[in-house]
Protein backbone atom coordinates (compact mmCIF):
# COMPACT_ATOMS: atom_id res chain seq x y z
CA UNK A 1 0.00 0.00 0.00
CA UNK A 2 1.09 3.23 -1.03
CA UNK A 3 2.27 6.00 2.06
CA UNK A 4 0.74 9.22 2.68
CA UNK A 5 4.29 10.53 1.55
CA UNK A 6 3.73 9.28 -1.84
CA UNK A 7 0.87 11.69 -2.49
CA UNK A 8 1.26 14.28 -4.89
CA UNK A 9 2.47 17.65 -3.75
CA UNK A 10 -0.73 19.07 -5.17
CA UNK A 11 -2.08 17.40 -1.77
CA UNK A 12 -2.12 18.95 1.42
CA UNK A 13 -3.93 17.50 4.79
CA UNK A 14 -6.33 19.84 6.16
CA UNK A 15 -5.15 18.52 9.43
CA UNK A 16 -1.69 17.07 9.43
CA UNK A 17 -1.88 15.86 12.95
CA UNK A 18 -5.26 14.19 11.96
CA UNK A 19 -4.87 10.82 14.00
CA UNK A 20 -7.56 8.29 14.50
CA UNK A 21 -7.13 8.56 18.59
CA UNK A 22 -7.57 12.05 18.17
CA UNK A 23 -10.79 11.67 15.69
CA UNK A 24 -12.42 9.11 18.34
CA UNK A 25 -11.49 11.77 21.05
CA UNK A 26 -13.13 14.24 19.23
CA UNK A 27 -16.26 12.08 17.78
CA UNK A 28 -16.19 8.28 19.48
CA UNK A 29 -19.65 9.45 20.99
CA UNK A 30 -21.25 8.89 17.90
CA UNK A 31 -20.61 5.11 17.87
CA UNK A 32 -22.48 2.64 20.39
CA UNK A 33 -21.00 -0.37 21.44
CA UNK A 34 -20.71 -3.95 18.95
CA UNK A 35 -23.86 -5.63 18.78
CA UNK A 36 -24.64 -8.85 19.47
CA UNK A 37 -26.11 -9.40 16.09
CA UNK A 38 -25.18 -8.43 12.98
CA UNK A 39 -27.67 -5.71 12.10
CA UNK A 40 -25.62 -2.62 12.56
CA UNK A 41 -23.12 -0.46 10.28
CA UNK A 42 -19.55 -1.46 11.11
CA UNK A 43 -17.62 1.86 11.04
CA UNK A 44 -13.67 1.59 9.59
CA UNK A 45 -11.15 4.20 9.77
CA UNK A 46 -8.78 3.84 6.91
CA UNK A 47 -5.60 4.79 5.72
CA UNK A 48 -4.35 6.32 1.86
CA UNK A 49 -2.46 8.23 0.33
CA UNK A 50 -4.07 11.17 0.22
CA UNK A 51 -5.52 11.20 3.55
CA UNK A 52 -7.34 8.74 6.52
CA UNK A 53 -11.10 7.74 5.15
CA UNK A 54 -13.81 6.96 7.54
CA UNK A 55 -16.12 3.54 6.13
CA UNK A 56 -19.58 2.26 6.71
CA UNK A 57 -20.95 -1.05 5.96
CA UNK A 58 -23.79 -3.34 6.86
CA UNK A 59 -23.18 -6.98 6.46
CA UNK A 60 -23.93 -6.83 2.73
CA UNK A 61 -23.16 -3.48 1.04
CA UNK A 62 -21.00 -0.32 1.37
CA UNK A 63 -22.90 2.59 2.76
CA UNK A 64 -20.15 5.55 3.34
CA UNK A 65 -16.76 6.52 2.32
CA UNK A 66 -15.85 10.21 2.83
CA UNK A 67 -12.31 11.24 4.13
CA UNK A 68 -12.05 12.20 7.54
CA UNK A 69 -11.33 15.67 7.30
CA UNK A 70 -13.97 16.53 5.50
CA UNK A 71 -16.13 19.30 7.25
CA UNK A 72 -19.43 18.41 9.59
CA UNK A 73 -17.75 14.63 9.19
CA UNK A 74 -20.32 14.50 12.44
CA UNK A 75 -22.85 15.72 10.63
CA UNK A 76 -22.52 13.09 8.13
CA UNK A 77 -21.65 10.00 10.65
CA UNK A 78 -25.09 10.86 12.16
CA UNK A 79 -26.89 10.84 8.90
CA UNK A 80 -25.79 7.69 8.11
CA UNK A 81 -26.97 6.52 11.55
CA UNK A 82 -30.42 7.99 10.32
CA UNK A 83 -30.70 6.77 6.70
CA UNK A 84 -29.35 3.12 7.94
CA UNK A 85 -31.57 2.64 10.87
CA UNK A 86 -28.86 0.55 12.64
CA UNK A 87 -26.32 1.32 15.36
CA UNK A 88 -22.88 2.63 14.15
CA UNK A 89 -19.74 0.75 15.96
CA UNK A 90 -16.45 0.14 15.37
CA UNK A 91 -15.40 -3.16 13.34
CA UNK A 92 -14.86 -4.51 10.60
CA UNK A 93 -16.06 -7.09 7.81
CA UNK A 94 -16.20 -8.41 4.54
CA UNK A 95 -17.79 -5.53 2.63
CA UNK A 96 -14.70 -3.29 4.43
CA UNK A 97 -12.16 -5.96 3.49
CA UNK A 98 -12.74 -5.63 -0.18
CA UNK A 99 -13.04 -2.33 -0.03
CA UNK A 100 -9.56 -1.71 1.62
CA UNK A 101 -8.32 -3.90 -1.34
CA UNK A 102 -9.92 -2.15 -3.94
CA UNK A 103 -8.98 1.27 -2.62
CA UNK A 104 -5.19 0.00 -2.24
CA UNK A 105 -5.76 -1.14 -5.80
CA UNK A 106 -7.21 2.18 -6.99
CA UNK A 107 -4.26 4.12 -5.47
CA UNK A 108 -1.84 2.38 -6.75
CA UNK A 109 -3.24 3.15 -10.57
CA UNK A 110 -4.18 -0.56 -10.91
CA UNK A 111 -8.08 -0.36 -10.16
CA UNK A 112 -10.20 1.94 -12.61
CA UNK A 113 -13.89 0.86 -11.44
CA UNK A 114 -14.93 -0.13 -7.81
CA UNK A 115 -16.97 -3.27 -7.78
CA UNK A 116 -17.69 -3.56 -3.94
CA UNK A 117 -21.49 -3.48 -3.34
CA UNK A 118 -22.85 -0.50 -2.59
CA UNK A 119 -26.07 0.47 -0.81
CA UNK A 120 -26.77 4.19 -1.37
CA UNK A 121 -30.96 5.53 -0.15
CA UNK A 122 -31.75 8.60 -1.89
CA UNK A 123 -34.57 10.33 -4.25
CA UNK A 124 -35.14 9.09 -7.56
CA UNK A 125 -33.18 12.04 -9.06
CA UNK A 126 -30.75 11.91 -6.95
CA UNK A 127 -30.17 8.00 -7.30
CA UNK A 128 -29.83 8.79 -11.45
CA UNK A 129 -27.61 11.02 -11.14
CA UNK A 130 -25.51 8.31 -8.83
CA UNK A 131 -25.51 6.11 -11.45
CA UNK A 132 -25.14 8.74 -14.01
CA UNK A 133 -21.30 9.64 -12.06
CA UNK A 134 -20.70 5.82 -11.81
CA UNK A 135 -20.79 5.49 -15.98
CA UNK A 136 -18.29 8.88 -16.09
CA UNK A 137 -14.94 6.71 -17.66
CA UNK A 138 -11.80 6.79 -15.27
CA UNK A 139 -9.89 9.50 -16.40
CA UNK A 140 -12.48 11.42 -17.80
CA UNK A 141 -14.56 14.38 -16.42
CA UNK A 142 -17.53 15.74 -17.24
CA UNK A 143 -19.50 18.69 -16.40
CA UNK A 144 -22.67 19.26 -14.36
CA UNK A 145 -24.62 20.55 -17.65
CA UNK A 146 -23.38 17.46 -19.41
CA UNK A 147 -24.23 15.33 -16.38
CA UNK A 148 -27.93 16.82 -16.76
CA UNK A 149 -28.41 16.24 -20.31
CA UNK A 150 -27.16 12.91 -20.10
CA UNK A 151 -30.48 11.61 -17.54
CA UNK A 152 -32.58 13.92 -19.45
CA UNK A 153 -32.22 16.52 -17.81
CA UNK A 154 -31.40 19.52 -19.26
CA UNK A 155 -31.08 22.65 -17.49
CA UNK A 156 -30.95 21.16 -14.15
CA UNK A 157 -27.18 21.81 -13.47
CA UNK A 158 -28.03 23.17 -10.27
CA UNK A 159 -30.00 19.76 -8.98
CA UNK A 160 -27.41 18.08 -10.27
CA UNK A 161 -24.89 20.00 -8.22
CA UNK A 162 -26.98 19.09 -5.15
CA UNK A 163 -27.29 15.76 -5.66
CA UNK A 164 -23.47 15.27 -6.52
CA UNK A 165 -23.21 16.93 -2.84
CA UNK A 166 -24.40 14.24 -1.02
CA UNK A 167 -23.16 11.57 -2.38
CA UNK A 168 -21.76 9.70 0.64
CA UNK A 169 -19.84 7.13 -1.43
CA UNK A 170 -16.79 9.23 -2.49
CA UNK A 171 -14.67 7.06 -5.19
CA UNK A 172 -16.94 4.82 -5.37
CA UNK A 173 -19.53 6.74 -6.97
CA UNK A 174 -16.59 9.26 -8.87
CA UNK A 175 -18.12 12.81 -7.87
CA UNK A 176 -15.44 14.67 -8.10
CA UNK A 177 -15.52 13.53 -12.09
CA UNK A 178 -17.37 16.11 -12.64
CA UNK A 179 -16.11 19.81 -13.13
CA UNK A 180 -17.74 23.15 -14.20
CA UNK A 181 -18.83 23.80 -17.71
CA UNK A 182 -15.79 26.39 -17.94
CA UNK A 183 -13.10 23.41 -17.05
CA UNK A 184 -12.33 24.81 -13.10
CA UNK A 185 -12.74 22.05 -10.52
CA UNK A 186 -15.48 23.27 -9.00
CA UNK A 187 -16.30 21.68 -5.63
CA UNK A 188 -15.80 18.65 -3.71
CA UNK A 189 -16.33 17.66 -0.44
CA UNK A 190 -12.76 16.39 0.18
CA UNK A 191 -11.16 19.65 -0.55
CA UNK A 192 -10.34 20.91 -4.00
CA UNK A 193 -6.20 20.02 -3.98
CA UNK A 194 -7.24 16.54 -3.54
CA UNK A 195 -10.18 16.56 -5.88
CA UNK A 196 -7.41 18.47 -8.16
CA UNK A 197 -5.09 15.58 -7.24
CA UNK A 198 -7.35 12.09 -7.60
CA UNK A 199 -7.59 13.46 -11.32
CA UNK A 200 -4.07 13.87 -11.66
CA UNK A 201 -3.63 10.16 -10.68
CA UNK A 202 -6.15 8.89 -12.43
CA UNK A 203 -4.90 11.16 -15.63
CA UNK A 204 -1.49 9.50 -14.67
CA UNK A 205 -3.55 5.78 -14.55
CA UNK A 206 -4.51 6.41 -18.18
CA UNK A 207 -0.82 6.93 -19.72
Amino acid sequence: MAKKDDAPATWRPVDGRLSFPAFLSAYGGLFDEKPSGSDYVRIAWIETPYGPMIAGADASALRFLDFADRRAIDAQIASLRRTSCMPLALSDGDVLALLRQQLDAYFSGSLRSFSVPVSAPGTPFQTLVWKALSEIPYGETRSYGELARSIGSPGASRAVGAANGVNRLLLVIPCHRVVNSDGSLGGFAGGIERKRALLELERAGMR
